[in-house]
């Protein structure tokens, strides 16, 4: 079930990558404005991640307990649910845009720019988060190969649209946004007629109690979204803390996360495949073969984690002259890529005890576990980390930090593990 949600999320990366270069072409004004979105695009994708959690959690433990019916319903539920939030989300941004750009320190000779390329922008976002909830009706079913497969074709077809769209069209900055927009559309365009095929999908709503639904669905999301929104914050912080050191070694932290994001891809794939299997052993009470089933992932993140700092470690030389000639910046990124790697078994280890945690019902350990993560462990020992030593002794601290949130993810994952068993023996 991981792998074709490893090939997907990889595709989702690369036609990010390429947005990026092909609006790089158009200049500086074009790429500032699109980086100006991230910070609103965190905020969308921390909405609809947290709905495809609970939709995830909710469905399979449904269909665990034998309930189809209200499987279907509960589906529709989060299709209209999620398509009315994001939406109202999109229209509140492009209502205080101005004030947004203002707040985040955009120059004035840069709202005209970006003005014209957020209202498509944000009917991408609603677009993108439609064919998300799409996805993550597949995954409580135990199917990843087609919204694997679709996330494949829609960034294909998103790559070869850009410079269409941009350059032979002459849409300039809009084209990037709009050629996403026809890209994530045919994805929808494969995955709701095949979800309304299999009978996964109903929107007979009024059959379902609303308000007890939707009171489930809220109780695994809020904390969910939370969960999402915490990183970001988290990482402006450590930037904070690296800048002191000054721009050589921010622009080496700044490769050396987006390294660490294809670092730990298989850990992303696992945390989107595991709770459907989590949820549906949930509903059926089989809690021993959970436990097996999370002891076997952690094992093999752990060795795989491990495999890939050693990689890391063998080509940090080469590496960190492949993607930068600042001599300065190559040699704080080859120390980064000596210590930090070390570290992603607990990084990993912590992301899969979130996921599962909120397959079983559990989003505020969940959260809990987010939390302890970045505000006991990693964020305390940067900070120990610089006082102690220059920015090696930085990067030492986020190696003991991340390895420190792995044990603490996996025993709050085992007390909570204990706790349910009691619930379920009573």
């Amino acid at each position: 079930m991981t792998w074709p949600m490893l090939f997907g999320v990889l595709s989702l990366m690369t036609f990010q990558l390429a947005d990026s270069i092909f609006i790089g072409q158009l200049g500086r004004d074009p790429l500032a404005a699109l980086g100006f979105t991230v910070p609103m695009q965190q905020l969308i994708t921390g909405l609809q991640v947290g709905l495809g959690i609970a939709t995830t959690a909710i469905i399979s433990r449904t269909l665990g307990a034998g309930d189809e019916d209200r499987a279907v319903r509960l589906a529709g539920l989060v299709v209209v649910t999620g398509a009315i939030l994001v939406c109202l989300l999109a229209i509140g941004l492009w209502l205080l845009r101005d004030t947004i750009m203002t707040l985040l320190g955009a120059e004035e000779a840069l709202l005209p720019l970006i003005r014209l390329y957020w209202m498509p922008w944000l009917v991408a976002a609603w677009t993108g988060a439609v064919l998300y909830f799409g996805y993550s009706i597949c995954r409580s079913h135990g199917d990843t190969k087609l919204p694997g497969l679709v996330m494949v074709m829609a960034s294909l077809l998103n790559i070869a649209l850009d410079p269409l769209y941009i350059f032979v069209f002459g849409w300039g900055l809009p084209g990037a946004p709009l050629a996403t927009i026809t890209s994530f559309g045919v994805g929808c365009l494969f995955i709701y007629p095949a979800l309304l095929r299999r009978g996964w999908l109903g929107f007979d709503l009024f059959r379902l109690n609303l308000g007890k639904a939707l009171r489930q669905l809220a109780g695994t999301m809020a904390p969910a979204m939370v969960s999402q929104l915490m990183p970001p914050m988290a990482a402006m912080l450590a930037t904070a803390l690296v800048a002191t050191f000054g721009s050589a070694a921010v622009a080496a932290w700044g490769l050396g996360t987006r390294l660490e994001f294809f670092s730990i891809v298989v850990v992303l794939a696992l945390t989107m495949s595991m709770p459907p299997m989590v949820g549906r052993l949930l509903g059926q009470g089989d809690i021993a073969t959970i436990r097996r089933l999370v002891r076997l992932a952690v094992r093999f993140i752990i060795l795989w984690q491990l495999g890939i700092a050693v990689i890391w470690l063998m080509a940090s030389g080469v590496v960190s002259e492949l993607f930068t000639a600042d001599r300065q910046v190559s040699d704080v990124l080859g120390e980064y890529l000596l210590r930090v790697p070390l570290s992603y078994s607990g990084l990993g280890v912590c992301m899969l005890m979130v996921s599962v945690n909120n397959a079983l019902g559990l989003p505020l350990r969940a959260l809990l576990i987010s939390t302890l993560r970045l505000f006991a462990c990693y964020l305390p020992m940067l900070w120990i980390g610089r006082q102690l030593g220059d920015i090696t002794g930085l990067m030492t601290g986020a190696l003991v930090g991340n390895l420190m949130a792995g044990v603490m993810a996996y025993l709050l994952y085992r007390q909570g593990m204990g706790e349910l068993r009691r619930t379920m023996a009573h």
